[in-house]
């Protein structure tokens, strides 16, 4: 699920939580946020630098690619691979 970032419209108006900024976690087939949760005042959607990604603790061994479905090849010579 995507995070959304909103900030209020007007920040003189806004409740403490929107006129800072706040995240939402929201799945993509729902409309953009036109109001604060808690104040109920107009806010917009930001436009956010940071992407959520999978966390990756280890490199994938030889096993967990092919358990996960993969090819693995190594190579042997210039332009010569070989399936593992």
């Amino acid at each position: 699920m995507p995070i959304y970032e909103y900030i209020s419209a007007d920040p003189e108006k806004g409740c403490r939580i929107c006129r800072k900024g706040f995240e939402l976690r929201r799945p993509i087939s729902r409309p953009p946020l036109e109001k604060c949760p808690l104040c109920q005042n107009p806010v917009k959607k930001l436009i956010s630098q940071r992407v959520s990604s999978p966390a990756i603790n280890k490199p994938l061994s030889v096993s967990d690619a092919k358990k996960a479905g993969f090819t693995v090849l190594e190579r042997r010579d210039q332009g010569t691979y070989e399936k593992l």
